[in-house]
């Protein structure tokens, strides 16, 4: 951008911009309080006289030693993002400072770390990071990283660094689309196939719940509620008793929630390395595995995972691969439908998933009348023989 500089002070400077509109900016060198050296600057103005009327406020503001309200208006989000992480990121666990790594470093910094702080407002915000979050994203989803943000602009208010939080009353549409089994699932090819992009990450935990859940048809909380305790491998049994959130462990959902199933070969066999890689990291640790200790861990303490491990699992998992994106609950959904599918009976699956055979039928209406015409149809083909 080449600029000419200002006959009424040495610090204003003219340009044109993309559109060849005259536009005017200032830059000022100071030194703050610690003698270190700085710049202040700013530009777009559409006149001399507005530029050098911002000029003579920072110039003003150096001079009454008021460097920080100057530092603080060229802070972009990324610098602010930066400082406000690196500040609070002792007082977090080691999974709430993973997760929020990844929601900062994959979508805050990408989206909105080149805008001013003080200078970002409502309407840009809407449309350059939640408007286009949810062309990706369920709205849940959005809402998380939006809850982030907001905590973050807290933060910077507290530090008098803005005025107030102007993006606390942003709406996020209510896509609707988190319970729709009839697509939120995979078949039995596309499940394969996600198990195996799964499988080669490495991510043991990931790879090891990812299977349970898809080969139980379980919740997400009766995963997080597993004990090995839960786990006989000598009848090849799983026993769910229990559930864990965010809120802690409690009973299952329903009476028919408690149960026990069998698990497949694969799953059990995987299961039990699984266990060996567990007391592994106990040991690492200092500690021994259990059989009160909760199945799914965290690698970086050997602590059992969040609510919200698999759910960013996952984010990444999509973000790098070309994959139909399902939510945690599709594999429950997914288990379903591919049982349904082998003509298995509503009571068989609804036994294995907790549920009733009526909500079993009521849920998954739309595959039951697919196996309906596929029975009429092979009836008729018997026929025509």
């Amino acid at each position: 951008m080449k600029s000419e500089k200002s006959k009424k002070d040495d610090h204003l400077f003219s340009y044109y911009n993309a559109k060849k509109e005259k536009r005017w900016k200032y830059r000022y060198k100071y030194y703050d309080a610690l003698g270190n050296r700085k710049e202040a600057s700013g530009q777009g103005f559409k006149n001399e006289n507005d530029a050098y009327t911002e000029l003579l406020k920072v110039k003003s503001s150096i001079v009454n030693g008021e460097t920080k309200q100057i530092e603080n208006s060229n802070l972009t989000v990324a610098e602010w993002i930066d400082i406000w992480f690196e500040t609070n990121k002792n007082q977090w666990k080691d999974p709430t400072i993973y997760n929020r790594t990844i929601t900062i470093d994959k979508h805050i910094k990408p989206l909105l770390g080149r805008y001013k702080l003080r200078k970002l407002d409502k309407a840009t915000y809407q449309r350059v990071f939640i408007n286009k979050l949810l062309t990706k994203f369920k709205s849940r989803t959005v809402e998380n990283y939006h809850t982030l943000f907001k905590i973050a602009i807290n933060a910077a208010v507290e530090n008098e660094i803005l005025d107030r939080n102007r993006f606390v009353k942003i709406k996020i549409k209510d896509d609707q689309e988190i319970e729709k089994p009839n697509e939120n699932f995979y078949t039995a090819a596309e499940l394969k196939k996600f198990l195996e992009i799964v499988k080669s990450t490495g991510k043991v935990t990931q790879y090891s719940m990812i299977l349970f859940l898809a080969s139980t048809g379980a919740r997400k909380g009766e995963a997080l509620g597993l004990k090995w305790s839960d786990i006989d491998f000598n009848k090849n049994t799983i026993t769910i008793s229990r559930t864990r959130d965010s809120k802690g462990m409690r009973s299952p959902k329903t009476k028919n929630s408690y149960r026990t199933i069998r698990g497949g070969g694969e799953l059990m066999k995987h299961l039990k390395l699984y266990r060996k890689w567990c007391k592994e990291l106990k040991l690492s640790f200092g500690s021994h595995l259990e059989e009160n200790d909760y199945v799914f861990i965290n690698k970086s303490n050997a602590k059992h995972v969040s609510g919200n491990f698999l759910n960013y699992a996952l984010y990444k998992i999509f973000d790098e691969n070309d994959i139909k994106r399902i939510t945690v609950h599709g594999l429950r959904h997914t288990h379903a439908t591919i049982l349904i599918g082998k003509k298995i009976p509503a009571r068989a699956i609804a036994d294995r998933l907790g549920n009733t055979p009526e909500m079993i039928h009521q849920v998954y209406s739309h595959s039951f009348e697919e196996l309906e015409i596929e029975t009429v149809d092979a009836f008729e083909d018997a026929m025509n023989l």
